[in-house]
């Protein structure tokens, strides 16, 4: 189904899995009123940037039903700590990760690759 514009996509959607940088017309994209125009039990997932999506709203959003849960990759403050992550205590509907979406077994491969081609380079070894 095309549809013409994000709240439309919101209204009719299952999930919703966010992939946007974080810019100024990014900041809190999914605020109280989109995750209002979700389907109701919609689920919504953010791998992208921390600060796309309002938290309190979000968990607002779960707490009274609206929405069937959230996965969150990402926070609008990173390290998530214990003071911090307080706010999601409790949220059986809600799945937290530390900002390991992209993890994978060629991306840490890579990462190990260039360490050490950068280590090399450093001790003259090129």
């Amino acid at each position: 189904t095309a549809v013409s514009s994000l709240d439309e996509l919101l209204a009719l959607s299952d999930s919703v899995s966010i992939h946007v940088p974080l810019t100024e017309d990014t900041h809190r994209l999914m605020n109280s009123q989109r995750l209002a125009l979700m389907k109701s039990g919609a689920i919504l997932i953010n791998t992208s940037r921390g600060g796309i999506v309002d938290e309190r709203a979000l968990i607002h959003h779960i707490q009274t039903g609206h929405l069937g849960g959230a996965a969150l990759d990402v926070f609008e403050h990173e390290p998530l700590d214990e003071l911090k992550g307080a706010r999601f205590d409790g949220i059986d509907a809600l799945i937290l990760t530390p900002h390991i979406a992209g993890v994978t077994h060629e991306s840490n491969r890579r990462v190990s690759q260039v360490t050490a081609e950068n280590v090399l380079r450093a001790l003259g070894y090129e």
